[in-house]
């Protein structure tokens, strides 16, 4: 037995509990102490980095973004706001919707939205069809299909001015080989540079030789993705190759088809290198008659050679609004072939 004073001077040790506290309870109140100040400094430190790491890692996309993209967007939508010149910038005076108002009832505008639709069309719908066609002969096993996909891809490699330069020869009016072609069939040379038609086919002719390879790699990864139990089944149903390719990977590709149609459309809207290299030196005015002048050399053409920044703004959100309604007709396809399959 111990005196009074003797507990007193030997205090209870981490064993000992106080009357009416578990067994093991000091034991636990003592591991569960503050941490030291090193460790307390190193874990804010790990929480710190845990937090902040991932903003750091995509911080230089949206730098980059922002310093590039959003803030020109914007300027751009200021600058369409008022009246700006390219000599005097310093100068702005606000125009509010005049410079729409004035693409409005500009025939030129209209011209060049014409010409846009028109080359988009004629470029987009022969080069996603003759892509669905080659993507579907290399679904096949052929010899040297390695070979055949990267003489496809050849052409999007190719620069813009060295694909130009080449089809602006064989367009040319004294001497190209196209005009040679059509005299040993007996028809008459066409000036594709001043002609309506002519000047259209040859621009997007150039779009379609440089994009029919890539959109035809889409395809065949998108036919490379299908079960083949699906053509095993169509087969022993009866179903030739054209039968199989009709109800078997045409309805298979349609997301895919989708897709390349609203970025070749985009594409098409933003046309802005062919034209101006086909043409010499009218190519920002699209021809002596404008005849295959887009909303991209119009833009150019009152921006930078007009010196009318106000106007060469207007025109490229006009540009702008209309690639939205683009993507607003794309979401509405996607969710409605979602809903049906």
């Amino acid at each position: 037995m111990t005196s009074p004073k003797q507990a007193l001077a030997h205090p209870a040790s981490s064993d000992e509990a106080a009357p009416g506290t578990p067994p093991g309870a000091a034991r636990a109140a003592r591991g569960r102490g503050a941490p030291t100040g090193a460790d307390s400094w190193r874990t804010r430190l790990y929480r710190w980095d845990m937090k902040a790491s991932p903003y750091a890692f995509v911080s230089p996309f949206f730098v980059l973004f922002g310093a590039f993209t959003l803030v020109p967007l914007l300027y751009t939508a200021w600058y369409s706001l008022h009246d700006v010149q390219l000599s005097s910038l310093d100068h702005q005076t606000w125009a509010g919707l005049d410079n729409y108002k004035n693409l409005w009832s500009s025939d030129f505008f209209w011209n060049a939205l014409k010409n846009t639709l028109t080359i988009g069309v004629i470029s987009t719908v022969p080069q996603l069809l003759a892509a669905i066609a080659l993507a579907h002969l290399l679904n096949y096993r052929l010899r040297g299909s390695t070979v055949w996909r990267v003489v496809m891809l050849t052409p999007y490699a190719t620069s813009v001015a060295a694909a130009t330069l080449v089809f602006t020869l064989l367009y040319s009016w004294d001497g190209g080989m196209v005009n040679w072609i059509l005299h040993f069939f007996g028809v008459n040379p066409v000036n594709w540079r001043e002609s309506d038609w002519g000047s259209q086919f040859a621009v997007s002719s150039i779009v379609i030789w440089r994009w029919t390879g890539y959109n035809a790699l889409i395809y065949l990864a998108a036919m490379q993705a299908i079960p083949t139990d699906l053509y095993e089944s169509a087969a022993i149903d009866g179903a030739n190759r054209w039968q199989q390719f009709r109800h078997v990977t045409i309805p298979q590709l349609r997301p895919t088809i989708l897709f390349t149609v609203v970025v070749s459309t985009i594409g098409a809207t933003q046309l802005f290198g062919e034209p101006l290299l086909f043409g010499g030196v009218s190519g920002s005015k699209g021809g002596s008659e404008h005849q295959y002048q887009t909303l991209g050399l119009y833009m150019y053409d009152q921006g930078w050679i007009i010196g009318n920044l106000g106007k060469a703004s207007a025109i490229a959100w006009s540009m702008f609004l209309i690639l939205l309604v683009i993507a607003a007709v794309n979401l509405l396809l996607t969710r409605r072939l979602r809903k049906s399959q």
